[in-house]
């Protein structure tokens, strides 16, 4: 385990880890109606593990997200978020992201992989901003910024967000 100075994340141990789905959470962060109203609202992780390596920048990650789980509190928004104009979770019930890379500079981490919604892969960075040991585990917290259009999205231009800000609180024990 090491600390940077710059940023003050923990290196937990080399290993595989299960991420917890139920005690891990994914929020996002969007604007609606000309971006003048914030929209918030999470999505449910169905599995994931992350894989820490003795050089910390080999280190990896998955997960799947079920698309089908998209809440704002919003019951008639969720709906249409989750039809054909949106995400299509009936034919695409799964949003999946995946890493083999982890960057970093001047002490602060980045991992890099690729996200694929509606059967549109695309790059994404995570700022991982938090990471500690835990009793039986680890957590992290990351952010990224989710351009909707590169995912083939673009549905209600000016009415809905182009951009999704993601926040993952990520729990998760030795597998």
């Amino acid at each position: 385990m090491s600390q940077t100075a710059a940023n003050p994340l923990t290196v937990p141990a080399p290993g595989t880890y299960t991420i917890d789905s139920d005690r891990s959470a994914i929020t996002f962060r969007t604007r609606h109606v000309f971006g003048l109203a914030g929209v918030d609202g999470s999505f449910s992780l169905l599995s994931g593990q992350i894989r820490v390596a003795a050089e910390a920048t080999e280190s990896g990650a998955r997960a799947v997200i079920d698309a089908n789980s998209f809440t704002t509190g919003n019951d008639s928004r969720d709906k249409v978020v989750r039809s054909d104009k949106y995400l299509a979770t009936a034919a695409h019930p799964h949003i999946s992201f995946t890493s083999d890379a982890v960057r970093e500079s001047q002490g602060a981490y980045t991992l890099h992989g690729e996200l694929t919604v509606r059967a549109t892969t695309q790059p994404v960075e995570l700022s991982i901003e938090q990471s500690q040991i835990r009793a039986g585990g680890i957590s992290f917290r990351a952010t990224t910024k989710i351009d909707r259009y590169a995912f083939g999205i673009t549905a209600d231009k000016g009415m809905t967000a182009r951009y999704l800000i993601l926040t993952l609180d990520i729990v998760a024990s030795p597998a």
